[in-house]
């Protein structure tokens, strides 16, 4: 099972947005037959068959194993990741293009790096676990807290600075086998999660 896995096909995508087999796919973190997860979700047997099938054409959960019981074979069921990211590709008439609008002051051009950021990323992990490679990445994610908007200001201009230089430190147009890499540094106000917002003492 995978950490994350990359949706790119529009009708799995579909798939795994309806709520009911939603719950199922997070349910199936953990091995599970249909009368197991009936009982985990509180729904009739015959209906988690149904929408297991459906997953399982879309490659959103596997067989793991069968096992007999009586008459009977029993479908051992898990998840392909513990979470699922779905990329632009899925709507790719109305994927956002960052080429069109380029403003480096814009929460709407920000979405769209981002997107392709997902789309791009998406398609490499996918392209990786087929050759069974790893994807060479790097990623910083950190806060930082600004007295005014005059410093945060003053921040990202020196913030791009430095990354504009070390990066014509680094480039080499001519480099023999050199490959090129994408480059995304972005700031936006922070935005809490649920846990953030959990009352001081919940356990």
């Amino acid at each position: 099972m995978f950490e994350v896995a990359v949706i790119e096909d529009a009708a799995a995508a579909q798939v795994s947005l309806d709520p009911v087999r939603a719950r199922l796919l997070a349910a199936l973190a953990e091995p599970a037959s249909a009368a197991t997860l009936a009982g985990r979700v509180g729904l009739p047997r015959q209906k988690v068959n149904y929408h297991l099938k459906a997953l399982e054409r879309h490659g959103l959960v596997e067989l793991v194993e069968e096992r007999r019981k009586g008459n009977a074979t029993e479908r051992v069921m898990r998840a392909t990741a513990a979470s699922y990211v779905i990329s632009p590709v899925a709507l790719a008439a109305v994927a956002p293009d960052p080429a069109r609008s380029p403003d480096a002051l814009s929460a709407r051009w920000l979405l769209a790096v981002a997107s392709r950021l997902v789309r791009d990323v998406g398609r490499l992990v996918v392209a990786a676990a087929k050759a069974r490679r790893r994807v060479p990445t790097f990623t910083i994610d950190g806060e930082v807290r600004f007295a005014s908007a005059a410093d945060r200001a003053a921040f990202a201009t020196r913030l791009a600075e430095a990354v504009t230089a070390l990066a014509g430190e680094y480039h080499d147009e001519s480099a023999d086998g050199g490959r090129v890499h994408r480059l995304i540094v972005a700031m936006h106000p922070y935005v809490p999660s649920e846990t953030d917002l959990e009352p001081e003492g919940t356990p």
